[in-house]
């Protein structure tokens, strides 16, 4: 069971770890990594490796996110919230 934050907080850790992650996978600075920014256009990160990011964040993060949200996810900000919204719901 994933341990309860403040909302900012959790927001914060999760949005950190999405970056960090998508920094490393892209080869970028995770201060160049926008929240709007489009995971497969904009950082040129391949399916594959956002298959394998999402992997791990749902390891680290304890939760499980559903193929069809995961077509959902667009952008780096797409990916905080779907992760945001899966701690906040109950059996997660």
């Amino acid at each position: 069971m994933p341990i309860l934050m403040p909302v900012s907080n959790q927001r914060d850790r999760i949005r950190a770890r999405v970056v960090d992650g998508l920094a490393e996978v892209s080869q970028r600075p995770a201060t160049g990594i926008a929240d709007d920014a489009h995971i497969l256009r904009d950082l040129q990160i391949d399916s594959l490796a956002v298959m394998n990011l999402i992997l791990a964040l749902e390891e680290e993060f304890d939760i499980s996110i559903p193929l069809e949200r995961v077509a959902d996810v667009v952008t780096v900000q797409n990916l905080v919230d779907t992760i945001a919204s899966l701690i906040q719901e109950p059996g997660q």
